[in-house]
């Protein structure tokens, strides 16, 4: 039986870090999750947002993972730590689970030099405050601000995030947050659908403000943590292959997942 890697988010985002981690460790197993019957998460309830992906992590035990990432903000910001500290050690003690919040607030003070940082996201991770809290462990001296921007995700799942359209929303948050405080120097794009606007995002940009993903970042501190847990790394299996997994229509998602992965995507339903 294959000991693939799970790799998480409520829809389609998440397969911007996984493609980094594919890229960063091209020789595991792996299992991808969308949870696009239920998506999105950005707006729902701690409690919800909770449950739901924990029945996620649940089903990935059942397939063998473990251990499992969280690539998606919201569920890192609402259900990470209750999953770590209260579920794991009842139903699964020898299994973890890990999140995108903590590897990337642990590195993105170090690209600023004002000590202002942005951060971008949904409603569910703004409201977390995970990030603020976060990066002041590891960053005292850094100054965050916060701002959602609930109308990125539709534009990105609707087909339209290169296009005229697009600009008018980009704009306005960018704007938002830098009235905010006009000496941010670095925005962190703090969640997996975001990458998709880049090229937009830096279209109304100052040449000064440098833009953070998240892909490259979690993929490195996957590498370090395989590194320093050789117990974990040796019960994972190493074949090469991924499998992707919907809990909505697959032809969907296999053509939005093939935007978001940079390569053809073939998923199969499945219930949690």
């Amino acid at each position: 039986m294959q000991h693939p890697i799970g790799i998480f988010d409520s829809g389609y985002g998440g397969l911007t870090v996984f493609r980094s981690i594919a890229e960063a460790l091209p020789q595991y197993d792996y299992i991808y999750l969308g949870d696009n019957g239920r998506a999105p998460y950005g707006n729902r309830s701690f409690d919800t947002v909770h449950q739901y992906t924990l029945e996620c992590v649940e089903w990935f035990f059942k397939m063998g993972c473990p251990l499992v990432i969280l690539a998606c903000n919201t569920a890192s910001a609402k259900a990470l730590r209750t999953i770590q500290q209260r579920d794991l050690p009842l139903i699964a003690p020898d299994k973890r689970v890990l999140g995108v919040i903590r590897p990337t607030a642990e590195v993105v003070g170090k690209y600023t030099k004002t000590g202002v940082v942005g951060v971008l996201g949904t409603r569910g991770t703004v409201n977390s405050g995970s990030y603020a809290i976060e990066i002041s462990h590891f960053f005292p001296d850094v100054t965050v601000h916060q701002l959602a921007c609930p109308m990125w995700v539709p534009l990105i799942e609707n087909g339209e995030y290169d296009s005229d359209g697009a600009d008018y929303f980009v704009k306005k948050y960018l704007d938002e947050l830098l009235q905010q405080a006009p000496d941010i120097d670095t925005i962190l794009l703090a969640c997996t659908h975001y990458p998709l606007l880049i090229n937009k995002i830096m279209k109304f940009l100052p040449d000064h403000i440098s833009v953070v993903t998240q892909g490259g970042i979690v993929a490195e501190s996957l590498t370090d943590y395989l590194k320093r847990h050789p117990e974990m790394e040796t019960r994972i299996s190493k074949g090469g292959s991924t499998r992707y997994f919907t809990t909505d229509d697959t032809a969907d998602f296999d053509t939005h997942g093939s935007l978001f992965l940079g390569r053809e995507v073939r998923s199969q339903f499945t219930t949690l």
